[in-house]
């Protein structure tokens, strides 16, 4: 009788991704879409999976080099019966991304994300939009006019302080309650941000809010752009967005902000509502202040009031060089700067004639003047008001919503700060040791269905995430019990 062979595979925590793949049925919903032919030894779903446990076990592997990945692995129990390391190669790899692409990766994701909320009975009542961009090595060369409809990979705004690399801009909506990405779109690596939303707002908001049936939209400054409002009131959609301070009404209030009508709020926070109508559409503005903020703020503002300061001091020493034509002119010269001025205050300034002479050196005893040019002198001094106004604006930014009603104060404040969970998602997906820590893919087709691998590898990680931490807290309330 032979004896039997043994070997040890290595499950790790792969065993809980795998599970959760299998109970959300992901393999099984992307072959329904993309069936595999006779030739597949390994379907697309298949596939997918393989890229997901990848991309989730924290090693990050290019394409080829996956077989190596999965060598020391229970690929059988993980992916599907038969299914061997050597099946996972980059050829398998490469035919599930090109097909991925040619069905349309947003549209995909869309219809796998709804699932995926349902299956986990998520009830969200905010969606968090956001977007990043991650930089890419290799030539990708394309033509300014190519109208295939691909991504280009070009250079543009870079978030990770590379702007002299091509990169790619990957939008993402997630849900409020366990940080499932419900929609994802890969974007050409110049795409502005308030055009991508605007987008999202115009052709993609009314068959997300209808499919995840959630309240608020939820951005940051970029989706605050007045014809991106009037989007979203014609859509009857309420939005929680941060209003950029670049806004003259916005650093207005902030110049003239009172401390003493601002309610607390506890955890740091103080804040009071303003009324808005910008852009057309009635809203209200919650005007915050946050200590903690503030405080890591204080460096910052201390170094521009330094640097302020001084540029300031620079423009009055200057003045006071320069000489006139006449009188009128240097007073007008003096308004004119005392306007400009926010932390220097002028004091005792005087004009006085210079008188200039025809010839040069020292001018004779009995000779006249030329003419007359007219100088200012006086004293420059800190205004201590203005630098304490500067200090105590700190830590201040603005909110504003379009539920006029509905959220309270603190309500508003906490929709907001969810925001946060998007992006943890995009700080997860450039981890170094995650699948991209750098993409180098042949076509750009495939680096765009490698964002949704990306981005379902995110769903399944958030999605595991809320189940062990609803059922921590489950087992604990029971233990209480």
């Amino acid at each position: 009788m032979t004896a039997p062979s043994y070997g040890i595979k290595n499950l790790d925590h792969l065993g809980l991704v795998a599970g959760m793949c299998q109970e959300l049925q992901l393999a099984e919903a992307i072959d329904a879409v993309i069936p595999k032919t006779n030739t597949h030894h390994v379907s697309h779903g298949q596939a997918l999976v393989a890229m997901i446990l990848n991309g989730l076990g924290f090693h990050s592997r290019t394409l080829h080099m996956f077989p190596g990945f999965f060598a020391d692995k229970p690929t059988e129990r993980l992916i599907g019966p038969s299914i061997l390391p050597e099946h996972l190669n980059d050829d398998t790899l490469g035919r599930c991304l090109d097909a991925l692409y040619e069905t349309n990766v947003s549209i995909l994701y869309q219809v796998l994300a709804e699932r995926v909320v349902e299956k986990l009975g998520l009830k969200a009542d905010s969606v968090h939009l956001d977007i990043t961009s991650f930089h890419v090595d290799g030539e990708y060369a394309r033509a300014s006019d190519d109208e295939t409809g691909c991504l280009r990979l070009v250079r543009g705004y870079s978030r990770d302080h590379r702007p002299e690399l091509n990169q790619v801009v990957l939008e993402l909506m997630c849900e409020n309650q366990a940080g499932i990405p419900v929609y994802m779109q890969a974007l050409s690596g110049n795409t502005n941000d308030q055009k991508a939303f605007a987008e999202v707002a115009r052709l993609h908001l009314k068959s997300l809010k209808a499919a995840q049936q959630s309240r608020y939209l939820v951005g940051d400054a970029a989706l605050y752009n007045a014809d991106i409002l009037r989007d979203l009131q014609r859509q009857e959609q309420l939005f929680v967005t941060r209003v950029p301070m670049t806004l003259n009404i916005a650093k207005q209030h902030v110049r003239e902000l009172d401390a003493t009508k601002l309610e607390e709020l506890g955890d740091g926070y103080h804040g009071c509502w303003l009324d808005s109508d910008y852009g057309g559409v009635s809203q209200r503005w919650l005007l915050l202040r946050s200590e903690q903020a503030a405080r890591r703020e204080q460096a910052t503002v201390e170094k521009h009031l330094k640097k302020d300061s001084t540029q300031e001091l620079k423009q009055f020493r200057k003045l006071c060089t320069r000489r006139f034509a006449c009188e009128q002119d240097a007073w007008q010269a003096l308004d004119e700067l005392r306007l400009s001025l926010r932390l220097l205050r002028l004091e005792q300034m005087t004009c006085h004639a210079c008188p200039v002479y025809s010839g040069r050196g020292r001018p004779g005893a009995d000779e006249q003047p030329q003419r007359y040019e007219y100088q200012l002198s006086g004293l420059a001094v800190t205004c201590l008001d203005n630098v304490a106004d500067a200090r105590a604006r700190t830590g201040v930014f603005i909110l504003a919503t379009n539920d006029l009603n509905g959220l309270s104060m603190q309500a508003l404040l906490d929709t907001y700060k969810s925001q946060q969970r998007v992006e943890r998602g995009f700080r997860f997906l450039k981890s170094p040791e995650f699948l991209t820590s750098a993409v180098f893919l042949k076509k750009p087709e495939r680096i765009e269905a490698l964002l949704m691998v990306m981005t379902c590898s995110l769903m399944i990680y958030a999605a595991l995430e809320h189940r062990i931490r609803t059922v921590s807290a489950h087992s604990k309330a029971f233990c209480f019990h």
